[in-house]
């Protein structure tokens, strides 16, 4: 069946059309509803944007108080949380999760205010300043956390180190005969045993001490006239640069005899150290046959750090014990500053004397000396145990504020001096009445860097932040 376009202008009704008369219907229904489909088409995208203009997004915080921030606050303040290793602080992630290294689980780094709004250029390695800490009374008093006030005074000072005793350079002589010859008789056998001054240790044979004798006695005669005549005070002299002693030179002159053997004395009372004279020994003017040193006097050798060299002068007294003699000091002096420090341990080598009554001090024997250089007076100092030496700086932990619900501190690096008795000296760094912590310092400095290495990482995060364009919806 056809159905004609002047059938519908005029309305007329018509049949169900065939299968074979679809395609013939079909592009006639396209016609009549082209207007209806452009204006679904049109106010499609028109719709959309109404109900997108119609969502209110929920601010994050009141606009009057977004107005009042800075830039670097308000950036800071809406940063994305960071994930830290306890351990290994180098470990920083954006979400939650395990350390790499030890496997912990990383914790939330909140970081307070005001450290994280200073300028990183304030934390580099080289600076004092370090972010503060707030802990609650809880925890200070279960770390134990302990304080104390720098306070001026006398400081005294003083060198302590460790010596050995050796000899008294000055006080050692060598026996050597003044004329070749023969040791006839030896009268000590062995070192170590004492003698005294004047005492014979060997007798010796000596051509030359023998013409020596006989010049003499002749001087002593009138002889022949016409024959030289030698001076009887010079023929003595010559018996004394020999080392003949006076009473044998008076035995010669009353005898009217000459000696074979001349006695060899001790020049000092002391200790043989050395000997190497035997019986039956031919020596000459070069051998050394006996070595005495006096022990009544002795010389302790001690090495003084370079950095305290700057303390000593000659005439320092000095107080030395050894663990050989508990119970007992000796009281001595500084007596030479050797010129030249030793370059492997980088002391110098300082000689202290001491007198050895009763020669109970030995030569190698270890000893503690404690030289006083002076007192230091109107001095800042801490206690020594409030100091943190880390290697690269000198830290004390300094209490800003304890308004009894918690505390406040904060480290900072100090310039320190001399120390002593646990006691040290502050340059710079703290003034008279500070509070500073003595006990749980260590775990206060630590919590500080590690949230001085959090500001450093949150920084440059801030820094991106200010960087990115568009804005912030409030």
């Amino acid at each position: 069946m056809h159905i004609t376009m002047n059938s519908l202008q005029h309305g007329h009704s018509f049949t169900q059309p065939t299968t074979g008369s679809l395609w013939l219907v079909f592009p006639c229904v396209v016609q009549v509803f082209r207007p209806l489909v452009s204006f679904l088409i049109l106010l499609g995208p028109i719709l959309l944007l109404s109900g997108c203009g119609e969502q209110q997004e929920t601010p994050s915080e009141a606009l009057s108080t977004a107005a009042d921030d800075s830039p670097l606050e308000h950036a800071v303040k809406h940063l994305d949380p960071t994930y830290i290793c306890p351990m290994h602080p180098q470990i920083v992630k954006g979400e939650p999760g395990n350390c790499p290294i030890c496997g912990m689980h990383l914790m939330e780094q909140k970081s307070e205010q005001h450290s994280v709004l200073q300028p990183a250029a304030d934390l580099d390695p080289g600076s004092s300043s370090r972010p503060p800490v707030s802990l609650t009374s809880a925890i200070v008093q279960t770390l134990g956390v302990r304080s104390a006030r720098v306070e001026r005074g006398t400081l005294q000072k003083s060198i302590d180190t460790v010596g050995r005793i050796e000899y008294d350079e000055a006080r050692l002589a060598h026996v050597h005969p003044r004329a070749d010859g023969w040791i006839e008789t030896l009268r000590l056998r062995a070192e170590g045993e004492p003698a005294r001054r004047g005492q014979s240790l060997a007798e010796l044979y000596a051509p030359d001490i023998l013409s020596a004798q006989v010049d003499f006695l002749l001087s002593r005669q009138g002889g022949h006239p016409g024959q030289r005549r030698i001076n009887a005070d010079n023929a003595r002299n010559i018996l004394r640069l020999l080392d003949v002693p006076d009473d044998i030179i008076r035995e010669i002159e009353q005898s009217g005899k000459p000696r074979n053997r001349i006695p060899v004395r001790a020049p000092i009372d002391g200790i043989v150290t050395e000997m190497t004279a035997r019986e039956g020994m031919y020596v000459t003017k070069a051998s050394p046959m006996f070595t005495i040193a006096d022990l009544s006097q002795v010389w302790v050798m001690v090495d003084v750090y370079e950095h305290r060299i700057d303390w000593l002068a000659v005439g320092q007294s000095a107080r030395m014990t050894v663990p050989a003699r508990p119970g007992r000091s000796w009281e001595g002096k500084v007596d030479y500053l050797y010129p030249e420090l030793d370059p492997h341990t980088r002391t110098l080598q300082v000689r202290l004397v001491f007198a050895n009554p009763g020669l109970v001090l030995k030569p190698n024997m270890f000893a503690n000396v404690v030289i006083n250089v002076g007192a230091q007076r109107d001095v800042l100092k801490i206690p020594a145990e409030a100091l943190i030496v880390t290697g690269e700086r000198e830290t004390v932990v300094k209490l800003l504020a304890d308004d009894g619900n918690g505390s406040r501190f904060q480290p900072v690096d100090v310039l320190t001096g001399m120390q002593y008795a646990g006691e040290v000296e502050i340059l710079s760094g703290l003034d008279q009445g500070d509070q500073i912590v003595t006990s749980g310092q260590f775990l206060i400095d630590s919590e500080s860097n590690l949230q001085a290495s959090f500001t450093r990482l949150s920084g440059a995060d801030v820094q991106s932040a200010d960087a990115m364009p568009g804005k912030h919806m409030h």
